[in-house]
């Protein structure tokens, strides 16, 4: 049996792919017959300046809480007769990803005049559907299901018995070959009986559960999240302002919407000290949307004119220990200056299926990471001894980090791109997503500190947020800002080598390459270890309890040994995933005997005896390590100004 006629056909297949590879479509493969279709694939229209003709109605029903699916249904005009291709969001606002769950997408069906018209994928960009639609059809029904998952597993949950968390970009198509800020779509949504929301959108009326929107741009009904909720609480947290800003409470229980006036307080400084940094607002209203449960998924996500946030049922009752919850809202608030209004040029795109890159994320979330502490702290929501210890847990992390010697900061924003928050057993040595955020906040402390130093302390980052952000009052279309753009805005604060400064610490690289920790110094502070934390260092960076990071290098979760430090005395005793503590020096193998054995071998060489399990293995390792544990503190440097605390005090004007 010859094999000649195989090869020779595989030889012709990657000829004609290879063919079709040039040609640059989908319909390039078909006509070369290699495709099983029923007919050939159009190309997708790109993108024009040209309007969409008529206003899409969009109607979600979303009462099935029992089987979490969202129904659609969708009336779309239709330019002319022929080839149309709808398109299924797949770059959504703030995840710097294609993270469009099409997957979750079922039951589409098309029809016009009251006819069937199949339509057909694409088969290089899955989230395109072709339609051929007959002359005579004006206008088209489109309907299918989002099928929201049932636990936080692949995806978090956003449908419960008590709240619900509709983000609209995953539950609409939209024609192909218009910008989508020339898609006028017109929303209404059922809500399940005796439901109330929270929404940047224009309510046209709300009756017996059903919300009609004004119409708005495709571009901002994406970017507009609704939180829904049977326990539902209206806050102003700018009584008389300028610009509506509300807090929306939901929760799974009246209890958990209970705010106190301290913590109202808090938010409302929030919004006080925001001002008073930007000098504008970019938007002309912004709803807080917050959920309190245990039960919907937990986010923190940014949006132009709103933020959609998930903290515990108990937030408000367990105020103290939530000290990340606490710094949530600033976070997000912040972006609406810094990421949402000053966009990074290379996130701006003509339409949700149109790729983003990030090169500027550590300007997007780092600058945001930094101002929501900051910020946090002005308004009182957290404390100054708070966001110190945060910091000296960021510092701890990044001079521990070996994934420095192959990967630079900079190379971290491709992060997302390469997985969506990809999950890894060697996060130390991977690196990843985290890092454009906390490191890139030790970044800008780098930067506030060094501006004060060069200007005698007349001028700080604060000059740079004013001039940089707030440079319209009221004006929510985004406005790009390049590399070239920071670097000129930070000359205009403080003549400087800018783009040295921030190359050194963006591409450091290699085994001599440093965390940016000069900011902390020059700010009167330096890092140190001690071997007992504070409450405040226990809360807010998990120090003490199965915290083993800055000894042993891994952290214990009952007793699953888990983040194991790359190059670590675990990694280098051959511990990785899947190992639990079985016993310490003959003791039951928790947290409380590991940290009394690493205490008694401090100092001498007695070593730390444990004996580890892995399903129906086990081992006995001998530790020999003797500095016993080590938590991170910050320390004030004696004769030094302050300038961290006075970063983080409230601004009076």
């Amino acid at each position: 049996m010859t094999r000649a006629r195989p090869t020779l056909l595989v030889a012709a297949c990657v000829a004609a792919l290879m063919t079709a590879g040039a040609a640059g479509s989908a319909s390039a493969q078909a006509q070369a017959g290699l495709q099983s279709l029923p007919r050939d694939i159009p190309a997708i229209p790109t993108p024009t300046a040209e309007r969409f003709p008529g206003v899409i109605r969009h109607e979600v029903d979303a009462t099935d809480l029992d089987r979490k699916v969202v129904r659609v249904r969708q009336t779309i005009p239709v330019p002319a007769a022929g080839p149309m291709t709808l398109l299924y969001p797949k770059f959504l606002p703030g995840n710097h990803a294609p993270t469009g769950p099409i997957q979750l997408i079922a039951g589409l069906t098309v029809t016009g005049n009251g006819q069937r018209i199949e339509w057909l994928r694409d088969t290089i960009d899955p989230y395109a559907f072709h339609l051929d639609v007959p002359a005579g059809i004006r206008e088209i029904e489109v309907s299918f299901q989002w099928l929201t998952q049932p636990e936080n597993s692949t995806w978090r949950v956003v449908m419960t018995p008590d709240v619900s968390n509709l983000q609209f970009e995953k539950a609409i198509l939209y024609p192909a070959g218009y910008r989508h800020s020339g898609i006028m779509v017109q929303t209404s949504v059922q809500l399940p009986e005796g439901w109330n929301y929270g929404v940047a959108l224009d309510t046209r009326s709300f009756e017996d559960g059903l919300a009609v929107f004004e119409p708005i741009d495709l571009e901002m009904l994406a970017d507009s999240p609704m939180f829904a909720g049977r326990n539902h609480r209206v806050v102003d947290l700018d009584p008389g302002g300028r610009s509506p800003v509300r807090l929306h409470i939901l929760g799974d229980t009246p209890a958990s919407i209970a705010i106190t006036d301290e913590q109202l307080a808090g938010f409302r400084n929030m919004v006080v000290q925001a001002d008073r940094l930007f000098g504008t607002r970019p938007f002309d209203r912004y709803e807080f949307l917050l959920a309190n449960s245990n039960q919907l998924g937990g986010i923190g996500l940014e949006h132009h004119r709103s933020s959609e946030n998930a903290v515990p049922a108990n937030f408000f009752q367990e105020w103290t220990i939530y000290h990340g919850a606490r710094t949530l809202l600033p976070h997000e608030y912040v972006h609406t200056w810094n990421g949402k209004f000053r966009r990074p040029a290379d996130q701006i795109t003509p339409n949700l299926n149109t790729p983003v890159q990030n090169t500027l994320l550590w300007v997007y979330e780092g600058l945001t990471e930094y101002w929501g502490e900051v910020l946090a702290t002005r308004a009182g929501l957290t404390t100054p001894e708070e966001a110190i210890v945060n910091i000296a847990g960021q510092a701890a992390f990044y001079e521990n980090q070996p994934g420095r010697e192959w990967r630079a900061l900079q190379d971290t924003t491709n992060h997302n791109l390469l997985g969506y928050r990809t999950v890894t057993p060697w996060s130390s040595w991977m690196r990843g997503t985290g890092d454009y955020y906390r490191e890139a906040l030790l970044v800008w402390l780098d930067v506030d500190s060094k501006i004060r130093e060069l200007t005698g302390d007349r001028r700080s980052l604060d000059d740079f947020a004013r001039g940089f952000h707030g440079i319209q009052d009221g004006v929510w279309e985004a406005t790009p800002y390049t590399y070239n753009g920071v670097i000129e805005a930070l000359t205009a604060v403080a003549p400087y080598d800018w783009d040295g400064f921030l190359r050194a610490r963006l591409d450091a690289v290699g085994p001599e390459a440093k965390a940016p920790l000069e900011g902390l110094q020059r700010s009167g502070w330096r890092l140190i270890y001690v071997d007992q934390p504070t409450e405040v260092e226990q809360y807010v960076n998990g120090s003490g309890g199965g915290d083993f990071q800055y000894s042993l290098g891994f952290n214990l979760s009952g007793t699953r040994i888990t983040n194991v430090l790359w190059g670590g005395p675990a990694y280098e005793a051959g511990i990785g995933t899947g190992w639990s503590l079985a016993s310490v020096d003959g003791q039951p193998g928790n947290a409380a005997n590991l940290a009394a054995a690493i205490t008694a071998s401090k100092g001498n060489d007695r070593p730390i005896s444990v004996v580890i399990r892995n399903g129906s293995r086990e081992r006995t390792i001998q530790f020999d390590y003797h500095d016993g544990l080590r938590y991170p503190r910050l320390e004030r440097i004696p004769g030094t100004r302050d300038r961290l605390s006075e970063i983080l005090a409230p601004r009076t004007d």
